[in-house]
């Protein structure tokens, strides 16, 4: 059968079969003419979300770029100044090493102070003891103390010094007095004895005339005159033994009495907390309860000065607060009058304390040393320096100041007409018991 004479589907006329054909033949070239034109035109263009993202992360990295700039221009500039400073640096660097270059051409060397042990009764051990922990210029008085007592050992007598007015009470003497040669021990163990007697008493008898009136009572009048030259010989050689020195200050006006006594007082009370705070009676307290103790007693110490009293009491950052202490090693002497580190500290600080608060005072006054001062100027500039002064130590400081043993009424005209030279007030004050009671400035409220 042809497909002319089909039935269904090829029914159809094959002249219009034949020219749809050729339609659809034409239709199909147009549209591959088109296919290809788009193809041509349109290969590489991508979807709007793809161009979209990209546009996007195109943009965050332009703002990337930017701040980037930005560091880099900084740290452009970072560079330059680094590199002047590092040509100042350089420039510092030869100049001080032409400096030390000429120091070391010119400057004696800095002694070899191992050299010592040799020479110093005792041997190396001993050498080692006394240098322990001291700087150049410690080690000089120590070497010179060595040699001293080697050459106070060899003289047999003093010379007199006469009777001049200048020369103390207690060594006014023409002609010679024998050297009693006693050793560093027995002069301590002496000056000891002597400050029980004194503390004994009621202090109204001046000093000088009390060690003198001390020595006739223990060695008789035909050899106080030879032991009070013996004595005075040796405290002034050894300045780096804490009882002998302090007495020599005492005896020669540089301190006064009170400072003495205050200083072991305030020993006293350190020990009498530490053992009440010790309930248990086992001679141990905690580094906790160490610090609470030192706290209550000086509660306006710097907290510098309070950590290196810890320190000297033995405490080290290893130490967890818990720990004990055994508190009575704190307070111990040796047989020449040494001192443990926590008491040294203790005087150390004192001593430094008050050279601030005296420096604090001198600022406050703004006048030279030179300068003439009232009663009424220190009165305001220790009110302005230590507000929580009460009025009794008041009066004593101003009494210290001016020697005065009575005061005027506050107020009185009297007042504008008391005055001393800043210098000397200071003098007087440092040779006091003098010391700050509170804060410069009152703490605020909240």
């Amino acid at each position: 059968m042809s497909l002319a004479q089909s039935p269904g589907v090829w029914g159809e006329d094959p002249v219009k079969l034949t020219l749809a054909l050729k339609m659809v033949r034409q239709d199909l070239t147009r549209t591959q003419m088109e296919l290809n034109t788009m193809k041509a035109n349109f290969g590489d263009v991508v979807p709007r979300r793809d161009f979209e993202m990209q546009e996007k992360t195109n943009k965050d990295l332009q703002e990337q770029l930017e701040c980037l700039k930005a560091d880099y221009e900084e740290v452009c500039k970072e560079h330059e100044i680094l590199l002047q400073l590092h040509m100042s640096t350089l420039k510092e660097r030869d100049q001080f090493h032409s400096e030390l270059q000429e120091i070391q051409s010119t400057s004696t060397p800095r002694p070899v102070w191992i050299k010592c042990e040799h020479v110093v009764a005792g041997g190396p051990e001993r050498w080692h003891m006394l240098a322990e922990g001291k700087n150049s210029d410690q080690l000089v008085d120590v070497l010179l103390e060595e040699i001293g007592e080697g050459l106070l050992r060899e003289k047999n007598f003093f010379p007199g010094l006469g009777f001049g007015e200048h020369i103390p009470p207690f060594l006014r003497f023409d002609g010679v007095v024998e050297n009693k040669k006693p050793t560093k021990k027995e002069v301590v163990k002496l000056i000891r004895d002597f400050w029980k007697e004194r503390l004994a008493e009621d202090q109204k008898e001046k000093f000088s005339d009390f060690f003198f009136n001390f020595l006739e009572h223990h060695f008789g009048p035909d050899d106080a005159m030879a032991w009070a030259y013996t004595i005075f010989e040796n405290i002034k050689l050894f300045h780096s033994n804490e009882v002998m020195s302090q007495f020599y200050a005492v005896l020669m006006g540089k301190i006064k009495e009170s400072v003495y006594i205050k200083e072991k007082e305030t020993v006293a009370q350190l020990l009498k907390e530490m053992t009440n705070t010790d309930s248990q009676n086992e001679g141990y307290i905690t580094i906790e309860q160490l610090s609470t103790v030192l706290k209550s007693i000086f509660p306006v110490k710097k907290d510098e000065r309070m950590q290196e009293l810890m320190e000297a009491a033995g405490w080290h950052p290893d130490i967890s607060n818990s720990d004990f202490i055994k508190y009575s090693s704190l307070f111990l002497e040796d047989e020449e009058g040494q001192g443990t580190p926590f008491i040294q500290k203790l005087w150390e600080q004192y001593t430094a304390e008050k050279d601030e608060y005296l420096q604090d005072l001198k600022q406050e006054l703004g006048l030279e040393l030179n300068d003439k001062v009232n009663l009424v100027k220190v009165r305001e500039a220790l009110m302005n320096i230590d507000p929580s002064l009460d009025k009794l130590t008041l009066k004593k400081y101003l009494s210290y100041a001016f020697q005065l043993t009575e005061l005027p009424e506050e107020g009185d005209e009297m007042e504008q007409e008391i005055v001393a030279s800043v210098q000397s007030a200071l003098e007087q004050l440092h040779m006091s018991d003098t010391r700050r009671i509170g804060p410069r400035e009152a703490e605020p409220t909240s």
